[in-house]
């Protein structure tokens, strides 16, 4: 095929020790609302839009169930993980023009405040 590159599954990036993990939770509440739609793509394709390449791994997770019962409340609606490669890479994507347009944008899928944890992979 001319100008078609396939990649194959061994090229994309892998989690690995040292790696800087952001984690966005949106609890579940009374009252809290989450459009996922709208989040898988608009919200990320706008971060992704924002802070480029700097971002090695995003991925997302929707609450199915908690305590291992299918019929528990989850404790958390999503939760959106982004891994970077060091610490300055999260924090030069992340400047405060880019944070206030990733701000704006929230109200467009959740009425839930955000908690975010900034961790690194140990293994």
């Amino acid at each position: 095929m001319f100008g078609c590159q396939q990649k194959n599954a061994d090229d994309s990036p892998k989690i690995h020790k040292g790696m800087i993990h952001t984690a966005t939770l949106y609890p579940n509440g009374e009252g809290k609302t989450f459009d996922m739609d709208y989040y898988l793509n608009k919200h990320i394709p706008l971060i992704k839009s924002l802070i480029g390449d700097s971002v090695k791994i995003i991925s997302i997770d929707k609450g199915l169930s908690s305590n291992y019962s299918p019929d528990s409340p989850v404790p958390y609606l999503a939760i959106g993980h982004m891994y970077f490669e060091t610490m300055s890479a999260l924090q030069n994507s992340m400047t405060p023009a880019v944070i206030e347009k990733i701000l704006a944008d929230i109200p467009n899928y959740t009425n839930i405040e955000a908690i975010i944890q900034i961790s690194v992979v140990e293994q």
